[in-house]
């Protein structure tokens, strides 16, 4: 499987395409990147909630504590006051704790979206155009690579001649019925070879012939 053309220009500009479709890709990551890490920055907010809510709650664990060993209500005011800890300070510590857990999701969300949506769209693009072009080639090294006969020269010329397009078989030839007429299949293989993306018969892939 033959993966660039073997036109000089045409490779060049297939390479240039495919190593900016690769950076822009890279970017697209970099950036889901930065994303991910700006939105999950956010979470030190939550963190500090959570860090009060604790705080708040051993407060009144440490009284609690302290209360315990009170005679009569010792026991009554400590689980009071740890109740009340778990009311509020807890309370707190848990709506932090989801608030962390909540920013951490939307910062993978963010991340995934900023890079997975453009690459898809660049992918999708991009990557059926290649696929075509390398059948493409492949067809055309097929239709070319067979035994040459006299025949078979003359049947790849008249397909060059009725089916490619005038301006490309004008690069090539300025008479091209006239070519087929004369028997001068060259030029017209020549057309057809680079319609394909190869060189033509005959030729290296710089474009001079052998």
């Amino acid at each position: 499987m033959q993966l660039y053309p073997e036109v000089p220009d045409r490779r060049r500009w297939t390479i240039a395409r495919d190593v900016a479709v690769v950076l822009a890709v890279v970017l697209f990551a970099w950036l889901g990147t930065r994303v991910h890490d700006r939105v999950a920055s956010l979470g030190v907010l939550a963190e500090g909630v959570t860090s009060a809510g604790n705080g708040v709650q051993q407060g009144f664990d440490s009284v609690a504590q302290a209360v315990d060993g009170v005679p009569v209500v010792g026991d009554r005011l400590s689980g009071a006051l740890t109740r009340s800890g778990e009311a509020t300070g807890g309370n707190v510590a848990s709506l932090g704790a989801d608030g962390e857990a909540a920013v951490q999701d939307a910062a993978r969300l963010a991340g995934l979206l900023t890079f997975g949506l453009p690459t898809l769209l660049l992918v999708g693009l991009t990557v059926p155009g290649r696929v075509r072009q390398v059948r493409e080639m492949s067809r055309t090294r097929t239709l070319l690579g067979g035994v040459m006969t006299p025949e078979r020269e003359r049947l790849l010329a008249m397909r060059a001649a009725f089916a490619l397009p005038v301006d490309d078989l004008m690069e090539f030839t300025p008479d091209p019925i006239g070519d087929l007429e004369a028997g001068r299949h060259d030029r017209l293989l020549a057309a057809l070879a680079a319609e394909g993306g190869l060189a033509a018969p005959g030729s290296t892939s710089d474009g001079s012939t052998t």
